[in-house]
């Protein structure tokens, strides 16, 4: 008989000033149950420092079922946004904070979360991202925290910040995809409707579109969608602009202010995520599926995966592998 995993064991730090929304992205990547789509089971508690509900914008109000001291047995720690990101943490709150990440347990703010973990004294000396109009006031406020502004999500010593509103959406998928694979986020991201994978390196701050931009746009659209039905062929930039009716140069600004980040950037970032699919749903060899996703070697796939995942496709595969679908009807990667 097949045993069921142990529930991952998710804490939701909640204080008076916490956003709505932030609480609800929270709840429903983890708060849930898919099992039955194969997603894992998740234990989600909503941990304070008192038992009483707590108040939240629009006449909402949020009960915890835990005490602070939940966070003990967590395996992930979410912090989430605040209301007015100068809202000044209850000490238990923070001491909570600070104990768990002394224990190795994972933190992770949404948005203006990340003044809480700076109050906490969590990002002193690190790398963190807030909403991009946050930024000054973090700074100011926390001198000693390396401030990045053009980033959706950063991982600094086990503690994740991200920026502003769907920036949240995407570090939770992301933090889903690290501890359970991309499919379980890709399944957990299609019943949200949302996008699966946007790495953490875009800019959270793309321009805003005028008549031409907008063709551009299409344009740009175009040559993704050929470089995706297209993946295991080898594209460069040039290639790519000249597709596209632009000079490199010209392609490369506008593709970056169409998606926020470079073209070699997100074609890494697209063939890391093919490869995640194929090492998850199939029993391709390595060297096989490097090929099908544009990588070449296997060689060369095992450093993106170590540059961008901190794993092996082999260590991968052994953490995330499924039962191969027969058909490859559900392996949306092309097979030249």
């Amino acid at each position: 008989m097949a045993t069921t995993p142990d529930p991952t064991r998710i804490a939701l730090v909640a204080f008076p000033g916490v956003r709505a929304f932030d609480v609800s992205v929270i709840t429903e990547v983890w708060g849930v149950d898919r099992t039955d789509r194969g997603v894992p089971p998740f234990e989600l508690r909503r941990t304070a420092a008192e038992p009483t509900p707590i108040a939240l914008r629009g006449g909402l109000s949020l009960t915890p079922d835990r005490t602070l001291a939940w966070l003990a047995r967590a395996d992930l720690v979410v912090v989430p946004g605040l209301d007015d990101h100068l809202t000044p943490a209850p000490a238990p709150v923070l001491a909570a904070l600070r104990r768990a990440h002394t224990r190795g347990i994972p933190i992770a703010s949404l948005c203006g979360g990340a003044f809480t973990l700076a109050q906490a004294g969590l990002l002193d000396g690190r790398r963190a991202v807030t909403h991009w109009r946050l930024t000054d006031d973090l700074r100011a406020g926390h001198p000693e925290v390396k401030v990045t502004q053009d980033a959706l999500f950063l991982h600094d010593d086990n503690i994740w910040t991200s920026a502003g509103t769907a920036a949240g959406i995407d570090l939770c998928l992301h933090l889903v995809r690290t501890i359970h694979g991309a499919e379980t986020a890709a399944t957990i991201a299609r019943s949200m409707v949302t996008a699966p994978f946007r790495t953490g390196t875009q800019a959270q701050f793309i321009e805003h579109p005028t008549p031409r931009a907008d063709r551009d746009a299409d344009t740009l659209a175009a040559v993704r969608a050929f470089a995706l039905a297209h993946l295991a062929e080898p594209h460069t930039v040039a290639a790519l602009a000249t597709r596209a009716g632009m000079s490199p140069r010209s392609f490369a600004r506008h593709f970056q202010a169409t998606t926020g980040t470079t073209p070699l950037r997100w074609l890494i970032a697209q063939r890391i995520a093919a490869a995640q699919k194929l090492l998850e749903r199939t029993d391709l060899p390595l060297p096989e599926v490097a090929r099908r996703t544009g990588f070449g070697s296997e060689i060369t796939m095992r450093q993106h995966f170590a540059t961008h995942l901190s794993t092996s496709p082999r260590d991968y595969r052994l953490a995330f592998h499924r039962q191969p679908d027969p058909t490859g009807v559900d392996t949306p990667i092309p097979h030249p």
